[in-house]
């Protein structure tokens, strides 16, 4: 293989691979570069042959990137829009600007933000777009990365734990978080389960019950079940979902319990079918924090939309 020699690498290229690899597409990307698709495709060929990697190849009605292109991707999208603020500096008008944000959170987070977020957006921002996509995995850095989302929005303490002592010794972060609540679990039940009754769930009642568990990944395992382990108990779970409120509906229908966000309970519209108690253990604290690339850091659009989401969490706190 031969040496790359940057000085005769042709930087307009590193434009066309940044909007390739955003959309994952040649005419979107072409569409967006205000160009013909022959061209992004040409543009591509000659990036290929000078940093000698496919980069992408095609996949159904897209493109696929290869580990090359994953791997370079984030600092020539960081490099191009820090020069993009520096040559071509300007503030973000909310109210005449027509980007579309995209989001990653799960339901129960979803119904905490998004009816005062679509309120601000129709009074401050009519021409901005929100799209909002399931969370499925507590470790949402692989889609920030890749910019398959603007920011995630969840319980990640495995993740914050890690940046935290990454950000120790990193000159400059990849990831950027910040806290927006903390909110509390509890423990969920239909109104004719024979547990109902007694006014106290006790600690051998809900290790004997059977259990529903709410799991992004599909794993059998929970916080609750990493506290219980903690004082040698376990429980049975007998059931996952992926998401809150289809929990809600499996409870209401069943003799199971489940632990959902408090505030959650009423906005399922189920409230009045379901018993609410206290787990009876003590469990860490749920943190919902934001989580962003920092290639999305500088920008500020970016900093519009984390500003609007943390006075929304305000506004309903």
């Amino acid at each position: 293989m031969k040496p790359i020699n940057f000085r005769q690498l042709d930087l307009n290229l590193l434009r066309v691979f940044d909007e390739v690899m955003a959309e994952r597409n040649l005419t979107r990307a072409a569409d967006n570069l205000a160009m013909t698709q022959p061209a992004v495709s040409n543009a591509l060929r000659r990036l290929r042959e000078a940093l000698q990697d496919d980069l992408v190849r095609r996949n159904g009605y897209g493109v696929e990137p290869t580990a090359r292109a994953l791997a370079l991707w984030p600092t020539v999208r960081t490099a191009l829009a820090q020069l993009r603020e520096s040559v071509a500096p300007g503030a973000f008008d909310p109210a005449t600007a027509q980007d579309t944000f995209i989001l990653a959170m799960s339901d129960a987070t979803a119904a905490k933000l998004m009816p005062s977020l679509v309120a601000r957006l129709n009074h401050d921002a009519p021409n901005i777009s929100m799209r909002v996509l399931p969370l499925t995995t507590r470790d949402p850095r692989a889609m920030v990365e890749r910019g398959d989302v603007d920011m995630a929005v969840g319980h990640f303490p495995g993740v914050m734990a890690e940046l935290n002592a990454m950000h120790l010794h990193e000159a400059t972060p990849t990831f950027f978080h910040e806290r927006l609540y903390s909110g509390r679990y509890v423990v969920v039940m239909r109104r004719g389960h024979p547990l109902a009754k007694k006014p106290d769930l006790t600690l051998n009642d809900y290790c004997e019950a059977r259990h529903l568990l709410v799991s992004f990944s599909g794993r059998p395992f929970g916080f609750v079940d990493e506290a219980l382990r903690m004082v040698g108990r376990q429980r049975r779970i007998v059931m996952t979902v992926n998401q809150f409120f289809t929990a809600g509906r499996v409870v209401v229908a069943s003799d199971v319990l489940t632990v959902l966000p408090a505030h959650f309970v009423e906005t399922t519209g189920m409230g009045a079918r379901l018993v609410v108690r206290e787990l009876p253990l003590k469990v860490p604290d749920v943190h919902v924090d934001a989580l962003w690339h920092r290639h999305t850091d500088q920008r500020p659009a970016h900093g519009w939309l984390l500003q609007t989401i943390k006075a929304c969490v305000e506004r309903d706190s």
